[in-house]
């Protein structure tokens, strides 16, 4: 078996993609790339009024993120695995649930200068959950700006989630059910999940550790 060279993490606030993302890059030894949605200065005033704070929000992730896949194209190649806890084309799902048409318009011309040479993945990981276990999740760890995060929003954005990766085609694809599993406290979920990274190499899968099909 082959280890994937960059593999992303990616579902909605709340499903364990970061946790997933530091276990992987612990386990190959690799470069770690993470959101740091904490590092914006936006984010708990876009959770207070998302009206008024929704486009510097936006705008600062994608910087950021730009930023980020920037210094992974231009950093160590003969690095064996990169592993990084966003997509960069899940960018666009954030701006069309919180920015309006004029919003949108500006936000789609920084982001086709930005992001026209990012690197594809050669693994998605994608973890779903239901919305009551992800705001279970979300209130558990306890962030101060997290706990304004509404059902509704969160619900829209699971719902976008979906429909992104229907139609995602970019790169292999594991769709994981996340409800279940505790890859911060359970080794046997991570060793089944890394198990099944490892195998593979093109299409889209699925991976359930209750039942696996």
């Amino acid at each position: 078996m082959i280890n994937p060279g960059y593999i992303v993490v990616e579902g909605p606030i709340g499903v364990g993609k970061t946790t997933l993302a530091k276990k992987l890059a612990e386990t190959f030894g690799s470069e770690l790339l993470l959101e740091g949605a904490s590092d914006n200065p936006f984010i708990s005033k876009f959770y207070e009024n998302p009206r008024a704070a929704a486009l510097p929000t936006q705008l600062f992730f994608l910087l950021q993120r730009a930023r980020q896949m920037q210094e992974l194209r231009q950093g160590d190649m003969f690095n064996p695995v990169r592993v990084a806890d966003f997509l960069i084309e899940k960018d666009h799902l954030f701006a069309e649930l919180t920015l309006d048409q004029d919003e949108l318009q500006l936000y789609q011309q920084v982001y086709e200068n930005l992001t026209f040479d990012v690197p594809v993945p050669d693994l998605v990981i994608y973890l779903q959950a239901p919305v009551e276990i992800l705001l279970d999740r979300i209130q558990a760890r306890g962030i101060q700006y997290e706990r304004m995060i509404e059902f509704s929003y969160l619900q829209r954005l699971s719902d976008a989630y979906v429909e992104f990766f229907y139609h995602y085609s970019d790169a292999p694809l594991l769709i994981v059910n996340a409800a279940d599993i505790d890859f911060a406290s359970s080794d046997d979920d991570f060793q089944q999940l890394l198990e099944r990274v490892k195998l593979v190499r093109n299409g889209r899968h699925y991976f359930n550790p209750a039942k696996d099909f």
